[in-house]
């Protein structure tokens, strides 16, 4: 009976009669199989070695790539510190420029005012001193009444410079208020300051009291603004309301020298003169 575990000449065992003329040949399927382990021995050899040799080609390339990549962004930082630095310095120059130009207005607007109150204070002395001689005249009788007819007569046209002054403040307030509006276009300001100033031009107090100077002054100094929050019109602005004053002064001041101009001139106007 047959073994199947175990069939005839499958299974490869030694000899036992030694390697004779006549002996078995299982020794040959010790060979047979030997060749191929040590083929796959030598397989699993070169391909180790292969593929260590990859792994080290992709790590010395990798570290490679690394190594550039790092050195490009160093650059790159470095380049773009440089060019930072380079743009604060800029910027913090101009803005000392921007802070040396805002004292140079501030000193010209606080040696303008000065000027303005001086000025103001010497129109204050020379209405005062009218006012004596007004007073005066008055307290001399008929001198008095003629004083009183000459400025009746002038009334006119203080009305009508008082008038113009008002109509010229609310310009003012307005032009202001676009100069320190974040929404309203530069353009709009100009042709506004534009119509002020052809507006003075073609009055008559404009010239006799050069508004239009002044005007122009107001308009390349005065640059102060209430806060964002603020909304009256009127809290804008400086220079302008001090020439306001300086103007209303003078016109007051024309008044009694038109008035005195005509009495020590001796000249009889008519009762429906409407300077």
């Amino acid at each position: 009976m047959n073994n199947l575990n175990d069939p005839p000449r499958w299974n490869i065992q030694p000899d036992p009669r030694g390697r004779g003329a006549g002996g078995a040949d299982g020794n040959q399927w010790n060979y047979a199989l030997l060749v191929p382990m040590l083929g796959l021995a030598a397989f699993r050899w070169i391909w180790t070695r292969e593929s260590q040799r990859e792994i080290q080609k992709v790590k010395s390339q990798y570290e490679k790539d690394v190594s550039t990549i790092k050195s490009e962004m160093e650059a790159r930082y470095r380049e773009t510190l440089t060019e930072r630095h380079r743009a604060a310095a800029k910027l913090e120059l101009e803005l000392e420029k921007e802070r040396q130009r805002v004292k140079g207005y501030k000193q010209a607007l606080i040696s303008q005012s000065q000027q303005l109150m001086e000025e103001r204070k010497q129109l204050q002395q020379e209405r005062d001193t009218l006012e004596e001689e007004k007073q005066r005249l008055v307290k001399s009788g008929a001198a008095g009444a003629v004083l009183h007819q000459a400025l009746q007569r002038e009334n006119n046209w203080y009305q009508r410079a008082t008038a113009t002054l008002r109509e010229l403040e609310h310009q003012l307030v307005e032009r202001q208020n676009s100069f320190c509006s974040l929404i309203q276009p530069r353009e709009q300001r100009l042709e506004m300051e534009k119509n002020i100033l052809l507006k003075v031009v073609k009055e008559p107090i404009g010239a006799e009291l050069d508004l239009e100077s002044d005007l122009k002054d107001i308009f390349k100094r005065d640059k102060h603004c209430a806060d964002l929050l603020n909304m009256d019109k009127r809290k804008n602005g400086s220079l302008m309301w001090v020439y306001l004053k300086y103007w209303q002064l003078q016109v007051t001041v024309q008044k009694h020298k038109r008035a005195e101009d005509v009495i020590l001139g001796g000249i009889n106007l008519p009762q429906n003169d409407k300077r």
